[in-house]
């Protein structure tokens, strides 16, 4: 096995369980891995810190699968996958049909994410050694899963940096003929894997919905950024008057109609905009329209810590914009998928924002990315999901 060896000093993160090394704490190389290899990574005295897979033209050179000597191979993976499966067993059932079954690193399967909707697997291979293992899982979670289709989303522009061209397909089985359509906590939800954004719909926010809708009742609720109406759904079925949806999407739009009638709501208790979020909320606020609970749930603004300031701006003028059709009383429930935006710094943005528009608010409850979705506790970048339920009392 070809063997990493670190620069002095540099094994701390590693000695505390952090899945990571970076190229810029490498001192040499034994060997010649090629991409995708398994690699010993020692410290500067030779002792083991762990067995990693190696990605030569990303800025993180090895993803650890464990901090002891072991053999990668189809058993140690297939332990891996197995123990993934069995801690979110509970989570699926009558009540909810589909999960995330694999978070990468927090699961000892790094570069992995791999969700369930009802019998269809869908996976993301964002890590060149998990690209060289993909037969092997592929046949691991056919089996361990008992899912009849495999599907793939590896479309992902992170798989760049991997030296990995996007991917997309069936891998095995046959995708149903009809729509996929999920059970989650009493709503139903149409799902295209094939086309849907991320592998088809947002699991993070499950329990968030759940949340979300004890808020709503009897309310006016805007849901911007809605795609497929997912938090709409949620809030009329927790008995919204009305709810409005806004995406840039077009098709997004149609699918969050569809959602509406299959759950059995009145039309007239929902309708879209589509359009940007940051002009419709301006061109709202010129037509002095309210809203008692405005959901803010954009992408991603900011993928480093270099786009920090820039995506810090984007939140800010959301929530400012926001706030502005909110009476006192209204609830703002505001959303960062960003990793590189920690709550801390996304709530001073956010009161940055209520003191920009001459508002007070406070943050009544927190939220972040479901069970499923588990937080490393070495590894705070598994925490990329953070919310806040706002009151603005003024």
């Amino acid at each position: 096995m070809h063997t990493i060896h670190l620069k002095k000093g540099r094994e701390a993160s590693l000695l505390r369980h952090h899945p990571w090394v970076f190229s810029g704490a490498i001192d040499r190389i034994t060997g010649q891995p090629a991409s995708g290899s398994t690699v010993r990574v020692v410290d500067h005295g030779g002792n083991l810190l762990g067995i990693g897979g190696y990605s030569p033209q990303s800025q993180i050179r090895v993803r650890l699968y464990t901090f002891h000597e072991a053999t990668i191979d189809r058993e140690f993976l297939t332990q891996a996958v197995t123990r993934a499966l069995a801690k979110r067993s509970h989570l699926l059932g009558p009540q909810r049909s589909a999960c995330r079954l694999i978070f990468g690193e927090s699961d000892g399967l790094p570069g992995l994410v791999v969700d369930r909707y009802n019998d269809v697997l869908v996976c993301q291979i964002l890590f060149a050694a998990m690209e060289v293992w993909k037969p092997e899982l592929i046949d691991i979670l056919r089996e361990a899963s008992g899912c009849s289709v495999i599907y793939e989303r590896s479309d992902a522009s992170v798989r760049e940096k991997e030296g990995l061209q996007p991917r997309a397909g069936l891998l095995w089985g046959e995708l149903p003929d009809s729509e996929i359509v999920i059970q989650e906590y009493g709503i139903e939800m149409g799902v295209d894997v094939v086309a849907g954004q991320k592998t088809g719909f947002y699991l993070d926010q499950a329990e968030n919905r759940r949340i979300l809708a004890s808020y709503c009742r009897d309310k006016n609720v805007l849901n911007c950024f809605s795609y497929t109406g997912g938090f709409s759904v949620a809030a009329l079925k927790g008995g919204a008057s009305h709810v409005t949806s806004i995406d840039s999407s077009a098709p997004a739009l149609a699918a969050a109609q569809s959602n509406v009638a299959r759950n059995g709501f009145d039309a007239s208790r929902h309708d879209t905009r589509e359009g940007s979020v940051f002009n419709i909320l301006r061109e709202m606020q010129q037509q002095q329209q309210r809203f008692d609970l405005i959901i803010l749930d954009p992408p991603k603004f900011a993928d480093n810590k270099s786009q920090v300031i820039k995506a810090g701006r984007a939140y800010k003028d959301l929530a400012l914009q926001a706030v502005k059709l909110l009476p006192p009383g209204g609830k703002l429930v505001s959303f960062s998928c960003s990793g590189a935006i920690d709550l801390n710094l996304f709530q001073k943005i956010t009161a940055d924002a209520l003191l920009d528009a001459g508002r007070q608010g406070e943050v009544v409850r927190y939220l972040h990315q479901g069970e499923d979705h588990p937080v490393g506790l070495a590894f705070p970048e598994s925490q990329y999901l953070k919310g806040l339920i706002c009151r603005i009392n003024e």
